[in-house]
């Protein structure tokens, strides 16, 4: 716990340390090296079922880029969006699952006081592009959580490494902070598309359709 405190305070000082728990986390996601600020990418996947739907809802939202990814300069003031921003979503969505809410297991949508987690990623990534971050350093992320069940968690590409805009966590930690096994995570070139944060393994598995309600 320490240790996890002590990585929450080096976030915004430019430090990313090497911790037990990290080494944890390496063991977790096959591939991903948990010493290195970005995450590591293994080609295409397929998207999740929730956001394929979303994109035919809201294609303005959907809308690709001609550029890579872009790693967003961490200065004061964007650290004070991020604080902001995943505070006032955290404390205004209550969590609720999608089959509660529409009676189906997978629905993305922006909530209105009530969502699951891919509801308040959606959330974020819109307030955060509204105040002039670049949409392509916003990445809704599909990780598995410490209970290995389905979760999302908004990815921002930052000039200190890939932060975690997380509904079940105040504070707001490095990647390889996390103790989430990560899955995959929208392109920067294109929303639409999605790509593995998981080395493959000889015997392929299906990427996973959803992420749960949490």
């Amino acid at each position: 716990m320490k240790r996890g405190i002590l990585g929450v305070a080096m976030l915004f000082m430019g430090t990313i340390a090497a911790t037990t728990a990290e080494a944890d986390f390496s063991a977790k996601t096959i591939g991903q090296d948990a010493r290195s600020p970005y995450m590591r990418v293994f080609g295409r996947s397929l998207p999740p079922i929730g956001h394929v739907s979303f994109c035919k809802e809201f294609p303005e939202e959907c809308a690709g880029s001609a550029t890579r990814d872009t790693k967003v300069k961490l200065t004061h003031a964007r650290k004070k969006d991020l604080r902001t921003v995943n505070d006032a979503v955290n404390r205004m969505v209550h969590p609720v699952s999608d089959m509660s809410l529409y009676g189906r297991v997978e629905h993305w949508t922006y909530p209105n006081g009530k969502g699951d987690c891919e509801d308040y990623v959606l959330l974020k990534q819109r307030l955060l592009v509204e105040r002039g971050w670049p949409a392509n350093s916003l990445l809704i992320t599909v990780v598995r959580d410490e209970n290995n069940e389905g979760h999302a968690v908004l990815t921002v590409r930052t000039s200190m490494g890939d932060f975690l805009l997380d509904n079940k966590r105040a504070d707001i930690r490095t990647w390889n902070d996390s103790p989430y096994t990560f899955v995959k995570r929208q392109s920067g070139r294109d929303p639409k598309v999605w790509v593995s944060l998981t080395r493959p393994s000889k015997r392929r598995a299906k990427p996973t359709a959803g992420t749960g309600t949490n």
